[in-house]
């Protein structure tokens, strides 16, 4: 069974930073695009960063300077540091894989071939 399982998330104040973390099982992280998500609006998502399978890195443009992703493929993880957090950070957060990860997309779309979500995991920054 495919899990991608995050960790991290958490309720913090404005300026201060998280980490998120995001494993995989019963799947290589190393052959597909994996990134993390945000959710902007009603079950829609933003991709926040990405790691290609030439291990290429994207950041979106509003995030950059703030968050950076970064993957580990010994243990088959992602991370998304998250630093100078703000309120409108506040979202839920989802790891994601795919062999081509969109820009934006539907949250839980399901990809052909094939791709994974993680459950998300809540980010809460306090003014």
């Amino acid at each position: 069974e495919v899990q991608l399982v995050e960790s991290g998330g958490g309720s913090v104040q404005a300026g201060e930073s998280l980490r998120l973390s995001c494993t995989a099982s019963g799947f290589s992280f190393e052959g597909s695009d994996k990134g993390w998500y945000r959710l902007v609006s009603e079950n829609k998502c933003e991709l926040l960063g990405s790691v290609g399978r030439d291990q290429s890195i994207y950041h979106e443009q509003t995030i950059k300077g703030r968050f950076t992703i970064s993957h580990d493929n010994a243990n088959n993880t992602i991370t998304l540091q998250m630093n100078n957090l703000k309120p409108d950070d506040t979202s839920v957060y989802y790891c994601a894989a795919a062999d081509l990860l969109p820009l934006k997309t539907q949250c839980w779309k399901t990809w052909k071939p094939s791709g994974y979500w993680g459950q998300g995991t809540q980010v809460t920054v306090c003014s």
